[in-house]
């Protein structure tokens, strides 16, 4: 199974390390063929969200931003595959839409060789590098910071009922990230119009729980960004520039928090 450069990584010059574990698009061909049309279309993607945080290269940060799809394998799960949350979710190789229904054609399922595979050639090398860079930040500054980058529909009444706020701020109940970190961020996304929440349905998955360790001075923090903010959340999944041009103005502050935080 051919597996190309998982990820793209940009090094930076700050503390801040934003990593984007879901905005990939590749599929191995082995995996493709047993999607069904609709996953085909890679609904539960972070849609654009390279783009959306395009600022944050000019402002120093070291951005690191997967290229496979969740579908292959979910960077934002522990490599053995232990639940993270006690309500619906999807595993380390999710095999259901966000909505429940089957990923897989009839009859069709991975097989243990395709999940060995993307563990050693998606799954380990993007977790080496994030942890590399976190080790050199580090070195650098004494600390680290780390943005784990998400986004989400709005609403989806398997996972959570009602419609979701639009900055969905994790910290693993605090444990994630000092307690002045949290605030900066939550303050940074106190915008008009603009509804937060810290530590509602998403309190920070894999990457957050795990490299957030304020004691051992790295401090990590979850964005869930609901889609409706900044594009059209049903296909083709479109980018709508104007009311992403507002958002990326409340981004660029809370990266820029992030960026002057001090432990």
């Amino acid at each position: 199974m051919n597996i190309e450069q998982p990820y793209d990584f940009t090094h930076g010059n700050t503390p801040l390390l934003i990593s984007m574990p879901h905005p990939g698009l590749l599929l191995p061909p082995e995996v493709t063929d047993l999607l069904t049309p609709d996953a085909r279309a890679l609904p539960d993607t972070d849609w654009h969200i390279p783009q959306l945080y395009g600022f944050a290269l000019q402002m120093g940060a070291s951005v690191l931003a997967a290229r496979y799809s969740r579908f292959a394998i979910d960077l934002n799960r522990p490599e053995d595959d232990t639940p993270l949350y006690q309500t619906a979710t999807t595993g380390l190789f999710p095999e259901t839409l966000f909505d429940g229904t089957s990923i897989f054609l009839p009859g069709r399922s991975r097989s243990e060789e395709i999940k060995t595979i993307c563990k050693e050639r998606i799954w380990r090398p993007y977790h080496e590098r994030l942890r590399a860079e976190l080790d050199r930040i580090k070195d650098a500054f004494g600390y680290a910071v780390l943005l784990d980058a998400h986004s989400i529909r709005g609403e989806i009444p398997r996972l959570f009922e009602g419609p979701l706020p639009d900055f969905n701020i994790g910290t693993n109940d605090g444990r994630s990230c000092a307690p002045t970190l949290s605030a900066a961020v939550d303050k940074a996304c106190d915008a008009p119009g603009c509804r937060r929440v810290v530590n509602g349905r998403f309190k920070g998955g894999h990457i957050a729980r795990h490299y957030g360790q304020p004691d051992r001075n790295v401090h990590a923090v979850q964005l869930e960004l609901a889609q409706r903010t900044y594009m059209i959340e049903q296909p083709p999944f479109e980018y709508r520039p104007e009311p992403a041009e507002k958002v990326q103005s409340v981004l660029q502050r809370m990266v820029q928090a992030m960026i002057d935080w001090r432990p």
